[in-house]
C-alpha cells in the first residue's frame, strides 16, 4: 500500500522550512512534485526527509548544483568512482570547516573562562 501524497504547506511545515524554500528547490531541480488536477503541488511524504538532507546540505556551505549531483547518491544508495570522489571531496571541506569552528569554540570558551574569573 502506497501513502498519500502530501502538500507542500505539509512537507514545509514537517521538515521546519518555509513553502518559499521547497518552491525554491524546485526551482533548482531538487526537488520534482507531481501535479493534482487542479495544478496543486504534490510530494511523497519521504520528501520531508529529503528537504531536511537539502537543508544540511546548504548549511554545510554546498551549493545547488553540487547537492543535485548529490541526489543520484542519496535515491539510488550507489555511486560511480567519480560520485565517490565528489562525495570524499565534500566530506573533507565540511570536516575541515567544523574543525576550524571546534577551534574558534575552543577560543571563545578561553575567553569566557577568563572574564569569569575577573569580572
Amino acid at each position: 500500500m502506497t501513502k498519500p501524497l502530501i502538500r507542500i504547506g505539509e512537507v514545509a511545515r514537517d521538515a521546519g522550512v518555509s513553502v518559499r524554500a521547497v518552491r525554491y528547490y524546485e526551482q533548482q531541480g531538487l526537488l520534482f512534485p507531481r501535479r493534482s488536477a487542479s495544478g496543486q503541488r504534490l510530494y511523497r511524504p519521504d520528501t520531508v526527509t529529503l528537504v531536511r538532507f537539502i537543508q544540511q546540505m546548504y548549511a554545510a556551505g554546498l551549493t545547488s548544483s553540487r547537492i543535485a549531483e548529490l541526489l543520484p547518491c542519496w535515491d539510488a544508495g550507489h555511486t560511480d568512482p567519480a560520485q565517490r570522489a565528489m562525495l570524499r571531496a565534500e566530506r573533507e571541506r565540511i570536516q575541515a570547516k567544523v574543525d576550524d569552528l571546534r577551534a574558534a569554540l575552543d577560543r571563545l570558551d578561553e575567553v569566557i573562562a577568563i572574564t569569569d574569573t575577573h569580572p
